[in-house]
């Protein structure tokens, strides 16, 4: 499967979610513990590639993490006003 890149990244999502996990006061092992929770399979290398856009981000990945950092997918996404 050809992965394309927007902007040079791999997922529109990854600046967000480092922003949204800070908040938190999660650091990336923390995070990823708490997916592994929820059955999602994800390291502390997996979060840090997604953040910086190297690894695209599975649907149910983005749910599971938006689920975890008390945030909307949309939110995620860049998008505040929660609009597809």
């Amino acid at each position: 499967m050809k992965i394309y890149k927007y902007k040079g990244k791999c997922n529109l999502s990854g600046t967000q979610i480092r922003i949204e996990r800070e908040r938190a006061h999660l650091s990336q092992e923390q995070l990823a513990a708490r997916l592994q929770l929820m059955e999602i399979n994800l390291s502390q290398k997996a979060i840090s590639r997604i953040e910086t856009g190297e690894r695209v981000v599975a649907d149910y990945e983005l749910f599971s993490i938006a689920k975890v950092l008390n945030v909307s997918v949309y939110t995620l996404l860049g998008d505040d006003n929660g609009t597809p």
